[in-house]
């Protein structure tokens, strides 16, 4: 299954979950010893939103406002934790080639391990790089949301 179709499966599911909650929410909003005749399509105005629509509306801005403030410090200190294993993760070839790059270390220039000097000193530079920056860019994530809240 391709991820646009799980993620348009998803957010169907949600839609429909969504209105359905709407409608419990509208129906238990109503007295029930009312005799009011519900509206219809025919005799409520076009430019009117039907109230269950309304209450879903409401409702749904006031979960995903509540999701997003419990997970926003979770969301921080994950991407700055995200970074840091990445970090790690890249560093990880750079402990494997360095004994490579120090044993073939006389073949820099010509020599039998030419190739295999060249190749471990490139993936030891490149991935050094990508661990290092990792780091770095959790460094600065993390000192960004130390920051006091500007007023």
């Amino acid at each position: 299954m391709r991820p646009e179709t799980v993620g348009r499966v998803l957010g169907i599911g949600l839609r429909v979950a969504g209105r359905v909650a709407g409608q419990r929410l509208s129906a238990a909003a109503e007295p029930t010893g009312s005799t009011q005749v519900p509206a219809t399509a025919a005799t409520r105005p076009a430019s009117s939103p039907s109230p269950g629509l309304r209450v879903n509306r409401q409702a749904g801005g006031s979960l995903v406002g509540g999701m997003r403030g419990l997970l926003r410090p979770f969301g921080r200190i994950g991407g700055t934790l995200w970074l840091e294993v990445t970090g790690v993760f890249f560093l990880l070839p750079v402990v494997v080639f360095v004994p490579t790059l120090w044993r073939t270390r006389f073949s820099w220039l010509s020599g039998p391990d030419h190739r295999t000097f060249v190749s471990a000193a490139i993936v030891v530079v490149v991935f050094f790089y990508l661990g290092v920056s990792s780091f770095w860019r959790a460094h600065r994530r993390s000192k960004l949301n130390a920051a006091p809240p500007s007023q």
